[in-house]
């Protein structure tokens, strides 16, 4: 499942097509071509120690081909198991962002280079380098929506934790509605936090502005106008946040309705 879906994926930027007819950045070398089809033949099949061989046959022939690092940096990150702590999969991680990081030495602008190291660095819990890797993206490309809708997770993941801890020390049930109660911790995380919130929600903004039925940036703003609600500074503050949380999350169920009748 897990290979079809990223042929898929690169199917959709263009990498998964005929060696052949491949400019640029594509193999010059007749054989270097060759290992680069059985590279992709491998992949699809899910061969990834095989895909592995001859990508990086292909660029051991053609050192000036770009595609090859790119689908060798792949082939790395597909075997990468994000939170698994066994070294031989540390090594799949680092081994994907040393190809990545040479793709852009030669490209600095590669858009998928970046989009994927900025989903390595995701999935490792490094939030401060795939914020860096995510906006370089989108420098290059303002019209990722996947890379505002990612900004926008990251926003969430910083500020649940700590806004969930300060209730909890505070005593308070999931359930118990109102922002934070203790002036002090609440004005704290504010200065910590709001920005953060803030700049989450501008980027899903940015993200639907792009495609208005990115259900998934629609159930995040809901989350973070929840985050924003609990650290307003008055009542009336929370409950506006709250109301468009909970408009949010009433859009969420009906484009995903919506959806599910358009397949049927």
């Amino acid at each position: 499942m897990r290979a079809r879906v990223l042929c898929a994926w690169l199917a959709g930027v263009g990498l998964i097509a005929p060696v052949q007819a491949q400019s640029g950045h594509g193999c010059q070398n007749d054989q270097a071509k060759v290992e680069l089809n059985r590279g992709v033949g491998a992949f699809k099949e899910a061969e990834y120690a095989k895909a592995v061989d001859h990508f990086r046959a292909a660029f051991e022939l053609d050192a000036g081909c770009t595609l090859a690092r790119l689908y060798l940096a792949t082939a790395y990150m597909q075997q990468y198991i994000p939170g698994a702590e066994a070294p031989e999969n540390k090594a799949m991680a680092a081994a994907a962002k040393e190809q990545f990081d040479k793709v852009l030495e030669q490209e600095p602008d590669n858009e998928l280079a970046m989009a994927s190291l900025a989903s390595l660095c995701f999935n490792q819990k490094k939030l401060d380098e795939a914020t860096t890797w995510y906006k370089k993206l989108i420098s290059v490309k303002p019209d990722n929506k996947e890379a505002f809708y990612t900004l926008g997770v990251i926003a969430w993941t910083r500020c649940f934790e700590p806004l969930q801890k300060a209730r909890e020390d505070l005593g308070m049930r999931p359930d118990d509605p109102g922002p934070i109660t203790d002036d002090a911790v609440r004005r704290e995380l504010r200065v910590n936090y709001l920005p953060v919130v803030e700049e989450g929600i501008e980027n899903l903004d940015k993200a639907l502005a792009l495609d208005a039925e990115h259900d998934d940036a629609m159930a995040y703003l809901n989350l973070l106008y929840r985050a924003k609600a609990a650290l307003e500074d008055s009542p009336q503050g929370y409950r506006d946040d709250m109301a468009k949380a909970d408009e949010w999350f009433q859009k969420v169920l009906k484009i995903r309705k919506a959806k599910a009748e358009r397949k049927h």
